[in-house]
């Protein structure tokens, strides 16, 4: 292969790599981002899903922070000064849910 061609590490135009102006390509970062906050929501579903066929109560509560976290996941991924905020959000909602877990 010859240095820049398509299929060689380190070309620009590959994801990840710099492009002509020096810059990553932050259009990418920001799709796996939102893909992860989905990811997570997804998570809390099912586990609310299973706890839900055991505990109603328990399993209510985590099917009712599903919407909470994916928009507060969106918000994130929209506004990066927030990012503080919802990663609290999320560590006490994942405690919450732990603990239901737990003692149920």
């Amino acid at each position: 292969m010859t240095p820049g061609s398509p299929g060689q590490p380190g070309t620009p135009g590959q994801p990840g790599t710099p492009g002509p102006s020096g810059q990553r390509d932050a259009g990418l970062a920001r799709e796996r981002t939102s893909l992860a906050w989905t990811r997570t929501a997804i998570s809390f579903a099912a586990v609310g899903g299973v706890v839900l066929k055991r505990e109603v109560v328990p399993g209510l509560i985590l099917l009712v922070l599903v919407p909470v976290i994916y928009v507060l996941g969106r918000q994130a991924y929209s506004r990066p000064g927030k990012l503080k905020l919802v990663t609290g959000t999320i560590v006490a909602v994942a405690l919450v849910a732990l603990i239901v877990a737990v003692t149920h």
